[in-house]
């Protein structure tokens, strides 16, 4: 039997007393834990069947090992969010055996079980890496709220570095980032789309050009999903330096290249339970794109140095603005991994062929970017709405939020959406009269919109009627 350092022998089982050890789960533990995996490492049956009845019934999955050998085979197979692990055990100490477990790649919170309290004891466990203590004996609330600590922590540590990847990540402030906006045919369908695919773990593959709002769409799926509680990981691949995207994909351990310091989680590991969506991926390496690969099919990734694989538990949603099928005809792109990612496939529209989303979208940002910098709307007339219509836009949802927020910092619109003109950016020639305009420029708009005359009409800002009218005049 053990014996603690004060001489006497150490329980086999914790001082329970009267305690409600087997109570249902109360929210003072948080909501976290039930939602848990939980390791336990101890090599007195005792400790272990207590810690399992306490344990078991509140988290979601719990597994117990009765020595080092067995803990290390459980780590290799799956992922646990706490290790509750005693410190004295034949053969080896748990700090001996936490320490041996984070060169080779730890990715878990370590709760250690002493009976000694000693400081030295304590500095060891801490260079470990272990992040609480609980003295034997104890009672369950006690592993109960230092479960809970370590699983808000693991909570805090994630969103914090999910906050300033983002934060890194975004040049610009967005807008309406959560929310598509817009009632045009393109919209509706991608909403329906989205209704449909999103309770299901299926990968997706988002397309069309910068702007059009991918990262909206893609937000939208997360939120519809039955992983809405869990995070959201938006990743620009084109953002990330190719020296460093692995690392930051994947996390890396201690030692593992120069300035690594420190063992560090990977964004992989930040997003578990939840949604990784990966932006901009034509822009990740041919060998970047093998190991993502092997990632998505496998569900464990390998941080670098790390000897051990960890498993992640993800929704996937992948994003571009390039044609993957050419650059895999190009050979940019792995054929296999576009097979992979291509699974369902959502084109986003440009604003330009969205009706009129334009309007709507401008009144929006005229209304919470007038809030934010304290500045009085500008009015969007006849005129101004017909110019925006009219417009190509081909920065997309993008360019429009810069073009009102530049308006509302001058006052006004720029002059060419506050002048009605019978041709946008088109030159008179020569002697052109203004009914030969009107025609041409009509008949320009009509082949533009496929015959279209109710969209055409839309653009140039007038009636459908108007559009009639002239089409029976040129006996069209």
């Amino acid at each position: 039997m053990k014996s603690n350092v004060l001489g006497a022998p150490e329980t086999a089982t914790p001082a329970v007393g009267n305690d409600e050890n087997y109570s249902a789960p109360g929210p003072e533990f948080g909501p976290w834990l039930e939602k848990a995996s939980i390791l336990i490492v101890d090599d007195e049956p005792g400790m272990r069947n207590f810690l399992v009845r306490t344990l078991g019934p509140r988290a979601k999955r719990v597994e117990e090992a009765a020595d080092c050998e067995a803990a290390t085979a459980l780590l290799d197979q799956h992922h646990f969010d706490v290790v509750i692990l005693d410190n004295i055990m034949p053969g080896k100490s748990g700090v001996e055996w936490l320490t041996e477990q984070r060169e080779i790649g730890f990715f878990s919170d370590a709760i250690l079980m002493t009976a000694y309290a000693d400081l030295d004891t304590a500095i060891k466990a801490l260079r470990a890496g272990a992040v609480d203590f609980v003295l034997k004996p104890f009672r369950s609330n006690q592993i109960l709220n230092a479960v809970a600590r370590c699983l808000d922590r693991m909570r805090l540590r994630r969103e914090n570095h999910v906050l300033r990847h983002e934060l890194r990540a975004t040049s610009d402030h967005v807008l309406l980032r959560d929310k598509l906006i817009g009632y045009s045919a393109q919209i509706q369908e991608i909403r329906e789309t989205i209704a449909r695919v999103a309770p299901l773990p299926t990968s997706i593959l988002i397309s069309g050009q910068s702007g059009t709002g991918k990262e909206v769409t893609a937000r939208s799926l997360h939120a519809l999903s039955d992983r809405v509680q869990k995070p959201f990981v938006p990743i620009n691949c084109a953002a990330i330096p190719s020296e460093m995207i692995e690392a930051e994909l994947f996390g890396h351990v201690k030692g593992a290249f120069t300035g690594a310091q420190s063992a560090r989680d990977g964004l992989f590991m930040h997003a578990q339970g939840g949604t990784l969506f990966l932006d901009e991926v034509g822009e990740l390496s041919l060998a970047t794109q093998s190991k993502l690969l092997r990632a998505i099919e496998s569900r464990r990734i390998r941080p670098v140095g790390s000897e051990r694989e960890a498993p992640v538990d993800l929704r996937f949603i992948f994003a571009t603005n390039a044609d993957l099928e050419a650059e895999v005809e190009a050979g940019r792109f792995r054929a296999d991994l576009f097979y992979r990612i291509n699974v369902m496939h959502i084109e986003m529209p440009p604003l330009s062929e969205r009706g009129d989303d334009v309007l709507e979208l401008a009144e929006l940002f005229m209304t919470k970017l007038s809030k934010q910098l304290g500045v009085r709307q500008v009015p969007m007339d006849g005129a101004v709405r017909a110019g925006l219509t009219r417009y190509d836009w081909p920065g997309n949802v993008r360019e429009l939020r810069n073009l009102i927020e530049r308006t509302l910092i001058l006052g006004r619109f720029p002059d060419e959406f506050r002048e009605e003109r019978a041709d946008q950016g088109s030159a008179v020639e020569g002697d052109e009269t203004l009914d030969e305009m009107e025609r041409r420029h009509i008949l320009a708009m009509l082949y533009k919109t496929g015959g279209n005359r109710n969209e055409a009409a839309r653009r140039l800002g007038v009636s459908r009627k108007t559009i009639d009218r002239k089409c029976a005049s040129w006996d069209l």
